[in-house]
């Protein structure tokens, strides 16, 4: 019999390895026993393969669900077996048995565990596929979102969480005690893509933001991860919109064709086309949802509600569920948010996609002055932002840009029911752990 080297083989590799014997390491996914043979079904970072072992050999090694092994045998073509072959065991070591009476197992349906014990048992859960695709499919969501924005001139940049003051105001900051001085773990990283806007025209970003809002619901979290991205030299909010529907259009079709197994067990149908996702005006938002569902409680703003019944129409229209609201009222939008010419209104838009607001951007302004004047209607002092306003000087372009919540756009691809799925170790108002 020919020998493979003395080390490891992946279990998606073996079949490359007829008659020849291996050593593979994984968890016991399921477990057979009969008098005679005993069925091991193992399970790696790349698959599960089939071992059979003569009952008698195992019977000190008292095996059972989750156990961590490692097992040396040949490998043998099996039109039986799932994938075809099988690992006929020679040797099977016990690397790390796990605990007795574990609150469920890899194997069997989580549907009946509820969130909060599957976050308590974070790694075990995520060996069972109903959970850890949804990480895969985050995890390759993460890598196109990559992926486009580098091949069309842009440059991803890392910057500090820990900053001076906030972006976005104070109310909703964490503070955090720094040497001598008060810090605070960052609302977003506005204004260093903004900085980064005027040294290498496009910017992405992704990395985790801080939101001190006191929330407990199914869509909000304290601390999520922000897919953000900044280009200048741009004539209005429209250029921001059509990047990302080019860019959502991207991830979508590398998803369907790279992950369409996983998203059938999530979805009815594959991810659309974002390339056709229309703009609505804020105000005529507010006229659909009056005539369409009598709702004229809202005035300025889309509550959740709204959102979803707003996804409903463009759906109907359109055939996704998707939309682009611009023109929200100026006073609901960051200071550096520039206007449009009404004064009252922003250049500034939300993507709702299947009934969740999973983006904001918009234009932001490009000159100190104006810069200054937004301060000062918003009752701040622009000396306290003299670090940020100075890279005005240094010949700013007309710029804008968007952040996404990765956690956010995972749920709706995936059609979840709460972010805190989408997250591994999701921080909310009470959750510090794991």
């Amino acid at each position: 019999m020919e020998t493979t080297q003395d080390r490891r083989i992946f279990i998606d590799r073996l079949s490359q390895f007829p008659d020849q014997e291996v050593l593979i390491r994984g968890w016991i996914h399921r477990l057979r026993t009969l008098a005679k043979t005993t069925f091991i079904i193992v399970r790696d970072c790349s698959g599960e393969a089939q071992c059979v072992a003569a009952s008698e050999t195992l019977k000190e090694l008292r095996l059972k669900l989750e156990d961590a092994i490692e097992i040396r045998g040949a490998v043998r073509l099996d039109g039986r077996a799932r994938r075809g072959f099988e690992v006929e065991a020679s040797e099977v070591t016990l690397l790390n048995p796990c605990a007795n009476n574990l609150p469920f197992n890899s194997s069997t349906s989580t549907d009946s565990v509820g969130l909060d014990t599957l976050l308590e048992f974070r790694p075990l859960g995520v060996r069972n596929d109903e959970i850890g695709n949804i990480f895969r499919i985050q995890a390759a969501t993460l890598k196109y979102f990559r992926e486009f924005l580098t091949n069309h001139r842009f440059t991803e940049i890392i910057t500090s969480k820990i900053v001076a003051f906030g972006t976005e105001g104070g109310a909703n900051l964490f503070e955090i005690k720094y040497f001598d001085r008060i810090a605070y773990l960052a609302q977003s990283p506005q204004f260093y893509k903004e900085h980064g806007v005027a040294g290498f025209e496009r910017v992405f970003e992704t990395g985790h933001v801080y939101r001190a809002e006191p929330h407990a619901t199914s869509r909000h979290l304290t601390e999520y991860y922000s897919l953000d991205f900044e280009l200048g030299f741009i004539d209005g909010p429209d250029d921001v919109i059509q990047v990302e529907r080019e860019l959502l259009t991207h991830i979508f079709e590398r998803l369907n064709a790279e992950c369409g197994e996983i998203l059938e067990h999530y979805r009815n149908g594959p991810l659309p086309s974002m390339l056709h996702v229309p703009i609505w005006e804020f105000g005529k938002c507010l006229e659909l949802l009056r005539d369409n569902f009598g709702r004229a409680d809202l005035v300025d703003d889309l509550d959740p509600k709204g959102e979803r019944q707003i996804c409903q129409l463009a759906e109907q229209e359109t055939g996704v569920a998707a939309v682009f609201v611009i023109g929200y009222p100026i006073g609901n939008r960051p200071f550096y948010t520039a206007p449009r010419g009404d004064g009252r209104t922003a250049n500034s838009f939300d993507l709702l996609f299947q009934g969740l607001e999973i983006t904001t951007g918009g234009q932001r302004l490009h000159r100190r002055s104006d810069l200054e004047a937004a301060l000062r209607g918003r009752g701040l002092d622009p000396a306290k932002f003299e670090g940020h306003l100075k890279m005005f000087e240094l010949g700013m372009p007309p710029h804008g840009g968007l952040a996404i919540g990765l956690e956010r756009l995972t749920a709706q691809i995936l059609g979840l029911s709460s972010v805190k799925q989408a997250v591994l170790y999701p921080r909310d108002r009470y959750r510090t752990t794991p």
